[in-house]
């Protein structure tokens, strides 16, 4: 007879430090992949036992209002041509988890939004809270399979702050960060250090404010409550 596999949550992330903070008995994490490489990457993974597919990480700001570390839950997701509500069931369930945060609209994106201008103009078209590069792909993928998709995010950036060039160049692929690219930015460009250090401190608000979530979410992140109801 061969082994039994437990239900799970299939969790995705973009960067190597959300997906260590994801971790857990009752999901499996996709992480530093894009484009057809994550599709295909859920698809393979999201299998009979699958429960549910939840994009889970940090995002930039779109909002003025939310300031490094405010917590997002998607009610939908919006890309170019694109638009994908997520579970009520399940994100309600999250929300009595994590009733600070804000339940709104979460824009996807297939390249980075690093300017504040950038910001500003996804702002206005999609009225979104914040920005990731995994969402719309995840959201897409639990449509294609017909499983439950949800959204939880962290701000790092806030809308009012554009994101050094020295930090996007260490953003690598394989979603760990570059620290000689980094460093290199900064050797052609070191007035941004500032805007360097100002980021260093959002991410580490940001990381706390992540493992807080992943903490109040449990094991399943609300969605064995909702399988039960």
């Amino acid at each position: 007879m061969g082994a039994v596999t437990a239900p799970f949550v299939l969790v995705v992330t973009g960067m190597a430090f959300e997906a260590r903070i994801a971790a857990g008995p009752h999901c499996r994490v996709v992480h530093g992949l894009g484009g057809l490489a994550l599709e295909q990457g859920v698809s393979a993974m999201a299998s009979r036992h699958c429960m549910g597919i939840l994009s889970f990480g940090v995002a930039g700001g779109l909002d003025p209002a939310l300031a490094p570390g405010a917590l997002v839950l998607a009610d939908s997701v919006c890309a170019a041509g694109e638009r994908y509500d997520t579970d009520m069931t399940w994100t309600r369930a999250m929300h009595a988890a994590l009733p600070h945060a804000r339940v709104g609209i979460l824009a996807g994106a297939d390249q980075p939004v690093l300017s504040v201008a950038a910001k500003q103009m996804l702002h206005r078209a999609t009225g979104a809270l914040c920005v990731d590069m995994e969402s719309h792909l995840a959201a897409r993928m639990a449509a294609a399979c017909r499983l439950p998709f949800a959204a939880c995010r962290v701000v790092i950036d806030p809308a009012s702050r554009a994101v050094p060039a020295a930090a996007a160049a260490g953003m690598g692929e394989d979603g760990k960060t570059d620290v000689g690219a980094v460093l290199g930015g900064l050797l052609r460009a070191p007035w941004e250090l500032p805007a360097l250090m100002r980021l260093a401190g959002d991410a580490a608000a940001a990381r706390g404010a992540l493992r807080a979530a992943r903490l109040a979410l449990g094991d399943e992140y609300g969605l064995r409550d909702v399988r039960t109801q």
